[in-house]
């Protein structure tokens, strides 16, 4: 979704997308280079699986608020319980999800490893992702 900068020109990418890309290549070019698990071909490809990864990531977390705002003002027990199945149901999918992106997009250029790595890479991503942006406040 395009967000207005200071001059109120409406832009697709910010400059946190930026870096949170960058963010993206350093981590995922450490894991290649040392988890077995976790192969790209190329500087390129890992360029390109590091986009990819931040929009899916964005798509996932823009789910998993909506499904929290859903939790938080459901009045019901059920509806609390259907928000939190729903919200794990998320989560693990999104691994999956993840998974088959990059083998269809990328075929045997990439390889994440499996669910625990590929969940291990997930949660480096956001932390490191986390650490630079709040480096940077």
């Amino acid at each position: 979704m395009p967000t207005p900068d200071s001059a109120g020109i409406m832009r697709w990418v910010t400059p946190a997308d930026v870096v949170d890309v960058f963010v993206y290549v350093v981590v995922l070019n450490l894991a290649v280079e040392y988890l077995p698990a976790v192969i790209s071909e190329t500087f390129t490809v890992s360029l390109l699986t590091a986009l990819l990864l931040k929009v899916v990531l964005e798509v996932v977390v823009d789910l998993k608020n909506r499904v929290k705002a859903r939790f938080r003002a459901a009045t019901t027990p059920w509806g609390k319980g259907a928000s939190a199945l729903l919200l794990w149901l998320i989560l693990v999918s999104s691994k999956f999800v993840v998974l088959e992106v990059v083998a269809l997009l990328f075929g045997d250029m990439v390889s994440l490893g499996g669910f625990f790595s590929v969940t291990g890479l997930i949660i480096l991503l956001m932390l490191a992702r986390a650490g630079v942006r709040r480096l940077l406040r």
